[in-house]
């Protein structure tokens, strides 16, 4: 039993091994992206989604950069829409999951890559980027959020411009960060407050992205 238990280990360890390598192979090929997370429901009808497609949309047409996802459906889908019809370079990054299509109809076998375990795909989404955006989302959205506010805090990552669009939405998120953890429970610094930006312009972001220095470091690990 014993050894079945270590075989079954054993496999896990490649397999990791594997996805780290094709994943940073693959956004290598990406020199210079911003990353858009949001929620895999957010339906076509939706504001959010518009306005995840038009920034998409601009962010290859007026910066040149590739625009990266998670490469499912939703906002997912809207950012990669808004890249591909405007021309521009597109990629994904597809978890696999059962029961469910989690790669959407912009993105094909070269632009993109699927992966089986969550943290392995995030940290590609993490590291291949010069700006982040986040759009209002579920667990999923908030884990990827969480997870880079604390790299940055950390001083893990550098850290570039991140964006939460739709204030409606994120307001409330901040309020909880401001009142509950900092101001009451003590949890955090007033400086970790600053790490983010809600806005509702996508002005805004691409302005912030444009003057942005391109980060190179994750570039050169072996």
């Amino acid at each position: 039993m014993r050894d079945v238990y270590e075989g079954e280990i054993s496999t896990h360890l490649m397999h990791i091994q594997k996805e780290f390598k094709e994943g940073f192979e693959f956004i290598k090929k990406y020199p210079k992206s911003v990353s858009i997370f949001g929620s895999s429901m957010t339906p076509s009808s939706d504001t959010n989604y518009m306005k995840a497609e038009e920034l998409a949309g601009r962010i290859v047409s007026e910066l040149g950069y590739t625009v990266l996802s998670g490469g499912g459906p939703g906002i997912m889908e809207a950012a990669s829409k808004g890249a591909f019809e405007a021309g521009g370079s597109v990629a994904g990054l597809n978890i696999s999951l059962p029961h469910e299509r989690t790669t959407n109809e912009y993105l094909n076998k070269t632009n993109s890559l699927k992966f089986s375990y969550f943290f392995s795909r995030k940290t590609m989404l993490t590291f291949a980027a010069e700006a982040y955006v986040f759009f209002p989302g579920g667990y999923g959205t908030f884990d990827e959020l969480f997870s880079i506010l604390t790299l940055i805090q950390t001083d893990k990552i550098p850290h570039v411009p991140m964006f939460l669009f739709d204030s409606k939405y994120w307001n409330k998120v901040e309020a909880f960060l401001k009142e509950i953890m900092l101001e009451t429970y003590h949890t955090i610094d007033p400086k970790d407050i600053e790490i983010f930006k809600i806005t509702d312009s996508i002005d805004d972001i691409l302005e912030t992205v444009k003057k942005a220095p391109v980060s190179e470091w994750w570039r050169n690990i072996n």
